[in-house]
């Protein structure tokens, strides 16, 4: 069956190979030039839906686009014509556009890309059509379309090529359109308070700002090794020591690490930073950026994701780490001691070394047991200092720190700090992360020295956060794979 429809495309393809040989001998360029005056489909319905008759209208219309059906009728034919922003239907005929246009059409089939001009009109069905007075072939397709009543269903092949799955599949487009409107109503919250958007390098001498494996490449007049940024986090904070003191970016990051329906290894993250606020301000930012987005993109607060509807009005629900594995355990971790820890890796099966410190147990319990619990947006505040290098200790806990990690529907969607200013604090808390590297583990977080000494200089109070760019698209689109909100994500090798 399969060898039969490769068969088959070969032969179509064939088929119109010969066409475009047939139209080039005719003096006919089969891949068209500059087409002047295209209107878009949608503004074209909008303008005449609601006022047009079967009369033609006295004005004319001028449209390009995909053939998406095709209907002959003799010297006659209507077809459907679709651009970015619709589809319309278009009525030619022999003796309007003429014996050499038409002879043209013959050869044009389903996934051909046109353009006419001419007035408008309703069929006697109420149909809005253009009635066609003229005509240009614009690119004469080789290849047949997805069967047209199911489309293109195949994920491994809408993945590997998205082109056909935004042919076939409206609804695709428009999740990348609502993708873009996102980042764009982030840009705006942003910079209406007054934050400067930068850019910093995708090669960096060090694997800064996260802890993830990264890629390394190799410059060659440099003579050195480089690696792509796997976080902005230490040259963002650079500026703030500069004295530009709010700050963001809107960046590729890399990570060498797994894919799943939330990971991809390339994937886009918004960072900011600002003097003088902390994780506190961070929070606030949080909630009135993505309810800015949401009022700009539907106009209310509650989303349909899935099977649950997820309610993003302020404020959201705030909990310690602590807390809420408390809420959900009943183990209130403060209370352990330290003796104890290790019958919680044993109980609860955790997937870290039996001498791991408390810190770690913590955090490895609240991942395993409370993440799959929070479901509405919530804040999980205060942090074991062992997992987090670059956070400024809370006051009065030597072992807690000022992070939060946003998370809904069972995901993280945001990670922010009050941000540690001590050149002195960070020189050690690096070079203890350092030397927990296990033997033969690509070293992932090196000890930059550069960044210390901006430290010493001084870097104001400050907080700062990151947000998954490609996950709150997941969420407002009502998608559960990454895959479906980022145009190429990485796959394995075809087999």
């Amino acid at each position: 069956m399969v060898e039969q429809e490769k068969k088959n495309v070969n032969l179509l393809r064939e088929e119109k190979i010969k066409e475009i040989e047939e139209l080039k001998s005719k003096n006919i360029d089969p891949f068209g030039k500059r087409f002047e005056g295209k209107q878009e489909i949608k503004e074209v319905v909008e303008r005449y839906e609601h006022n047009i008759t079967s009369e033609p209208s006295q004005d004319k219309v001028i449209i390009a686009g995909r053939l998406k059906a095709l209907r002959r009728h003799g010297k006659a034919a209507f077809a459907d014509l679709e651009d970015q922003t619709g589809r319309l239907q278009i009525y030619i005929k022999s003796n309007l556009v003429g014996p050499d246009s038409f002879e043209v059409f013959k050869k044009i089939s389903v996934g051909d890309i046109i353009g006419i001009s001419g007035p408008i009109f309703k069929t006697r069905t109420g149909e809005l059509t253009v009635l066609a007075d003229s005509f240009a072939l614009l690119c004469k397709s080789m290849r047949a379309l997805p069967e047209k009543w199911h489309g293109l269903t195949d994920t491994e092949i809408r993945y590997r090529k998205r082109y056909l799955d935004l042919i076939s599949n409206p609804e695709v487009r428009d999740v990348f359109i609502e993708r873009s409107k996102i980042i764009r109503y982030i840009r705006e919250y942003l910079d209406n308070l007054g934050y400067l958007e930068v850019e910093t390098p995708m090669l960096q001498p060090i694997p800064g700002g996260a802890t993830a494996t990264p890629f390394v490449t190799h410059h060659h007049s440099l003579h050195r090794d480089l690696y792509l940024k796997i976080a902005p986090e230490l040259y963002l904070k650079r500026l703030l020591v500069g004295g530009i003191e709010k700050v963001y970016e809107l960046n590729r990051n890399f990570r060498n690490e797994g894919i799943s329906t939330k990971h991809n290894p390339e994937f886009t993250m918004l960072e900011l930073y600002e003097a003088y606020a902390d994780y506190h301000k961070m929070m606030n930012i949080a909630e009135e950026m993505v309810s800015y987005v949401l009022k700009r993109l539907k106009n209310n607060l509650v989303v349909q994701y899935q099977d649950k509807k997820i309610d993003f009005s302020p404020p959201w629900k705030r909990l310690t780490m602590c807390e809420a594995i408390y809420s959900v355990t009943g183990i209130n971790p403060e209370k352990v001691k330290d003796k104890d820890f290790k019958d919680l890796i044993n109980e609860y099966q955790l997937e870290i070394p039996d001498n791991s410190t408390r810190g770690k147990v913590i955090n490895e319990l609240f991942e395993k047991k409370v993440e799959q619990t929070l479901i509405q947006p919530t804040f999980i505040i205060d942090y074991p200092i062992e997992v987090s290098p670059l956070s400024k200790q809370k006051p009065g806990y030597p072992s807690i720190v000022e992070r939060f990690e946003l998370f809904v529907n069972s995901m993280e969607l945001a990670n922010a700090f009050t941000e540690l200013n001590d050149p002195m604090e960070q020189k050690r808390r690096f070079i203890q992360q350092a030397e927990n590297k296990s033997a033969g583990e690509i070293e992932q977080n090196f000890v930059d020295y550069d960044y210390i000494e901006a430290l010493e200089y001084g870097m104001p109070p400050a907080g700062g956060m990151g947000v998954g760019i490609d996950r709150l698209v997941m969420l407002l689109t009502n998608h559960d794979s990454i895959r479906e909100v980022i145009l190429f994500p990485q796959l394995k090798k075809k087999e």
